[in-house]
């Protein structure tokens, strides 16, 4: 018997927490933990199970780390300005450090961390400015480690961006690009075996490219698949698609993981639900849409550690609650274990194994 603590944060001024119980296939609430406003993206410390970090989505934005606690809950350790308007996303690297990107002002800001993580010191830290588009605006939505590099993908720019430490941690600058087709609306990202496999909002699509050499290469995209429903599964004539979240999983067999968020007003949507695209990496065929009952999933995500792994969570931001996944079949099956069509709709979330 094993048992997962789920945090979920989104538009508001709280973050949830859930309890999955995988002997009783229970998904049930825990939590209401009062928070500052807009904490819609949660991300765990990468070692430390303890601490979640969050960004509120406001002006100006705010980056934050929070301490779990029995029974689902969090305390407030420490926060810090993201120097920008509008943070959708951060992320912890390898160095210590964590990453806030601006969505609404085009910038973000590396952090560096103390006491473990715990706390954040940006005496060193200078702002990253991404330059737009000529007539657009820049809008970084995601960063990834790879190396020594970190590439953040511009969703309004329609790049991914290459930035790498300069001097003292926290003082990070742009030294390269990898351009994207116009209009595409690079979103999300995942990088497995030196392929860069980056989501496009816009379109829907997942492209493939072999990482270009350091620091400003270029590299011809192997592939580019749509993941939304196709028209065997008659999708309604008026949805609207704008593909959200991409997770790669290399085992058991390696697959990558799409959300078609569903923007469509109720005459698109569909009584299935938002599904869910599972793709071959090797061939870049879609093998499954799952379809989940919820409305537009943005936050979807692989349990922590190696028993959580095995789950994959979504929720919708709109409407349908949250549900739990186990991935069959080598991970080209999603097998529903627990629903809670009662939950809080969320942006985002984290899953972490209840320790007892």
């Amino acid at each position: 018997m094993v048992k997962f603590t789920i945090f979920a944060g989104g538009y508001s001024s709280f973050i949830v927490s859930y309890l999955f119980d995988t002997q009783t296939s229970e998904l049930s609430f825990l939590q209401t933990i009062p928070t500052s406003q807009n904490p819609s993206w949660l991300i765990p410390h990468p070692t430390n199970q303890s601490i979640i970090y969050a960004v509120d989505e406001n002006t100006p934005g705010v980056l934050e780390s929070y301490a779990t606690t029995p029974g689902g809950g969090l305390t407030l350790l420490d926060q810090v300005p993201t120097a920008g308007s509008g943070p959708a996303f951060c992320t912890p690297l390898s160095t210590g450090q964590v990453v806030a990107l601006n969505y609404g002002s085009g910038d973000g800001i590396v952090v560096p961390t103390v006491t473990g993580g715990a706390h954040f010191d940006n005496s060193t830290s200078v702002p990253i400015t991404f330059t737009p588009p000529p007539g657009g605006v820049s809008n970084p939505h995601m960063a990834i480690e790879h190396g020594e590099e970190v590439f953040v993908a511009d969703l309004g720019g329609d790049k991914v961006w290459r930035i790498g430490q300069t001097g003292a941690a926290g003082n990070f600058s742009i030294h390269g690009l990898i351009q994207h087709p116009k209009g595409t609306g690079p979103r999300h990202m995942a990088i497995a075996d030196d392929f860069l496999y980056v989501l496009h909002e816009t379109v829907s699509t997942i492209t493939k490219q072999a990482i270009p050499s350091f620091p400003n290469g270029t590299s011809p995209i192997l592939a580019n698949v749509s993941v939304v429903p196709p028209p065997s599964d008659n999708p309604p004539a008026a949805a609207v698609f704008a593909a959200a979240e991409i997770l790669y999983a290399p085992t058991p067999e390696p697959y990558i993981y799409a959300s078609n968020r569903n923007i469509a007003g109720p005459e698109g949507q569909d009584a299935r639900g938002d599904s869910i695209a599972v793709i071959d990496p090797s061939t870049m065929g879609v093998v499954n849409q799952v379809y989940t009952g919820l409305l537009e999933i943005r936050g979807m995500e692989f349990g922590v550690g190696e028993e959580g792994a095995e789950f994959l969570v979504a929720l919708g931001a709109v409407s349908g609650g949250m549900v739990v996944y186990k991935r069959t079949e080598g991970g080209k099956q999603l097998e529903e274990v627990a629903r809670n069509s009662t939950a809080v709709t969320r942006s985002s979330l984290v899953m972490f194994k209840l320790e007892e």
